[in-house]
């Protein structure tokens, strides 16, 4: 549960110490998708066979809505330099060469009259999807240097499965509602089989006074060579757009392809192969471009429409600043349109304000659901342990009002608020607290279908709920006609009808399982324990942790109860949140042990690998700074697991594996869990009281 700012986030004890395309060709198997050997054997085989330009057919296809696209996060964490031309205010007097001459010159050859002559390939193709033959004339590869340019005309997509960084040369991109243009720097873009493929379209460029071919060419020139500029340039008009594709590889890339079961993830799915676009220049830059007859992200009339209200809201002079509430049930949506609309919004603001609620399908941080990708730092956290709610409701919702009040109240950035998938019983009444105790501005409910999922959370009807901890006024017949009277809660309610494909059912294909997507939001936060250098990957149990007094911080279980005796057992080898007690721990020389578990702020999470009753240390791996570190004073133990492939099957890793056993069984007595229910009751329990 945590506050997160879609921006970058800004942020000495002697108790944390560091220790010592042929037609004939064999059928193309996922594995062989990803930036190898194989495509590039398939790309030389292609270019041989091929010696005449390929014939031009007219797309199909139609053009797709700027909003038809799959999101994806600016990141900070892992942007790339910054290197490309940002238009022609990046070259200086140097390049003023003879070679540049001759292109101006060959540019100004295709201007007649004032006005610009377009091929007749740009007149064919001026919308819909770039693929197969099309992109051999819109996209020209540098093999030296192992990148690629594309040229795009307005409301062009290219919707690909794989991994990459985008440079907006000329004129803006935008991908999942954020606007890329040219002078900004690289972004990295993910698009892995666990969500809906990622989409990348032209937008319409609004100078019209600017010389085209001539400043394309003097950007082109510094990336490809000069047979494949004169190539790009006449597909260059005034609604074109020119980007640059580079492979990127980073520590949570290659932490995550360490893992035999997940070094297909940014490969097309199976159901996706036979729409995979292979022979192209874009080959062996880690993208797979795909066919039109795979769609992205497919957006209705109603989730455009409160998109853009919500956006023209945040714009608008409204007193305060905006908070948008989004809620629905589970798998309809929820999290794709935050990400569209925060995406959408950071083209007029410099930061959102993030408040997660949904336990289960974090955005941000472990545990929960990707995008794994775009992990940022919270500036305030909560550690709840769990991936629901439900054994604790009362601590979940003043977790919640904790975050808010740390937020600052002068802040005027918009505010979205995440929510769970369970709207029925409890969880309805939950989403009607979290309406009445926060400034909610508007209320965003996802539905599909003709069922009623959940009632429409109006003002009208917030008036007359229950909810956990709030209850309706009680009113009297002469309450409206006195001063005493009160109005419904004032807020805008937004209704948005989904009817995506699969919509309302989780994913059944590999990777899109709920505990497949939230061991993959935990991969990706250990994967910063690994170096940022290209290198091998290095398994937990070579990297140097921090070793930690058994007096210096204190030791609580939050999911179960657990008998103090047995405590390091529960707590060792697992996953544990890294927590701030407000008051001092005090030891009397041994551990201290938490009965309760109090609602504090958590600046990380670590795993704790090993435990020295000798020595009294705990040894800790976490890939907080140091310098927060010196905060903590309490390890919390949730019901969070690390993924089994951290323990068994990591690359490098020689010898028997440390905390695996086969000799267990539930059967014991004692042997398994045991939960607690904190203000639920169950049905048995209900006709005693």
């Amino acid at each position: 549960m945590k506050v997160n700012k879609s921006a970058q986030v800004k942020g000495k004890s002697h108790k944390w110490k560091d220790v010592k395309g042929r037609r004939c060709r064999p059928p193309i198997k996922p594995s062989d998708l990803n930036s190898s050997p194989v495509i590039v054997s398939i790309v030389k085989e292609h270019q041989v066979s091929v010696k005449k330009k390929p014939s031009v057919k007219r797309l199909k296809s139609k053009a797709k809505t700027v909003s038809e696209d799959k999101v994806v996060f600016p990141e900070t964490e892992c942007n790339k330099p910054n290197s490309q031309a940002n238009g022609s205010s990046a070259f200086t007097s140097e390049d003023g060469t003879e070679d540049w001459k001759e292109w101006k010159a060959y540019s100004d050859s295709f201007h007649g009259n004032g006005h610009v002559e377009t091929s007749g390939y740009t007149q064919d193709v001026q919308s819909g999807r770039l693929e197969g033959e099309t992109l051999h004339h819109c996209a020209q590869r540098d093999d030296k240097q192992n990148r690629a340019v594309l040229v795009m005309q307005k409301d062009q997509t290219l919707c690909f499965r794989g991994k990459c960084f985008l440079t907006c040369l000329y004129g803006r991109v935008e991908v999942m509602g954020f606007t890329i243009e040219e002078g900004q720097k690289s972004y990295p873009l993910f698009s892995p089989a666990s969500h809906c493929p990622l989409t990348v379209t032209a937008l319409e460029t609004s100078d019209y006074s600017r010389d085209d071919r001539a400043e394309a060419a003097h950007i082109l020139q510094k990336y490809l060579s000069s047979a494949s500029r004169k190539k790009l340039l006449k597909q260059i008009t005034s609604v074109s757009s020119v980007i640059l594709l580079e492979p990127m590889e980073t520590s949570l890339t290659r932490f995550m392809s360490s893992f035999a079961d997940r070094s297909e993830l940014f490969s097309p799915p199976v159901s996706e192969l036979m729409s995979a676009v292979l022979d192209t220049p874009l080959n062996g830059l880690g993208m797979i471009p795909l066919a039109s007859t795979i769609e992205g992200l497919k957006t209705s009339r109603s989730y455009r429409d409160a998109l853009n209200t919500v956006v023209n809201a945040c714009k608008g002079d409204i007193e305060g600043s905006a908070v948008i509430l989004v809620c629905g049930i589970k798998n309809v949506g929820k999290s794709t349109f935050i990400r569209f609309l925060i995406n959408t919004l950071l083209n007029h603001t410099a930061s959102v304000d993030y408040l997660e609620g949904d336990l289960g399908q974090t955005e941000f941080t472990p545990a929960g659901c990707p995008p794994f990708t775009h992990q940022r730092t919270p500036e305030h956290m909560v550690f709840y342990g769990q991936s629901s709610c439900e054994s604790d409701l009362d601590r979940y919702l003043e977790s919640l009002k904790s975050l808010w009040r740390r937020r600052p109240q002068s802040r005027e950035t918009p505010v979205i608020i995440n929510t769970m998938g369970w709207v029925k019983g409890f969880g309805l009444q939950l989403l009607v607290d979290m309406i009445r105790s926060l400034p909610v501005s508007h209320v965003v409910q996802l539905s599909h279908g003709s069922a009623n999922q959940c009632p429409a959370l109006t003002p009208e009807f917030l008036r007359t709920a229950q909810g956990c901890q709030t209850h309706p006024p009680a009113q009297t017949a002469l309450d409206e006609f006195t001063e005493s009277h009160c109005p419904p809660r004032s807020y805008s309610h937004l209704t948005v009808q989904a009817d995506f494909q699969g919509v309302g059912r989780q994913g059944t294909a590999k990777h899109q399982r709920s505990n497949e997507q939230r061991e993959l939001s935990l991969l990706a936060y250990l994967s910063q324990l690994q170096s940022p250098d290209p290198g091998p990957v290095r398994h937990l149990n070579s990297l140097t942790p921090y070793q930690v007094p058994h007096g210096a911080v204190a030791l609580g279980v939050i999911h179960c109860e657990v008998v103090p005796a047995h405590m390091f057992y529960a707590a060792n080898g697992s996953l544990v949140g890294l927590c701030c007690l407000a008051e001092k721990v005090t030891s009397k020389g041994g551990p201290v042990l938490l009965s309760q578990a109090p609602i504090c702020p958590c600046v990380g999470f670590g795993v704790l690998r090993g435990i020295d009753m000798a020595r009294g240390l705990y040894f800790l791996l976490t890939p907080v700074d140091p310098s927060i570190l010196r905060k903590v004073n309490c390890l919390l133990l949730g019901a969070i697991s690390l993924p089994s492939c951290i323990l068994t099957t990591q690359a490098g890793f020689e010898g028997e594996a440390p905390y695996v056993t086969t000799d267990y069984s539930f059967d014991l007595t004692g042997a398994g869990k045991l939960r607690v229910f904190k203000g639920l009751m169950r049905p048995g329990q209900i006709g005693t009281q």
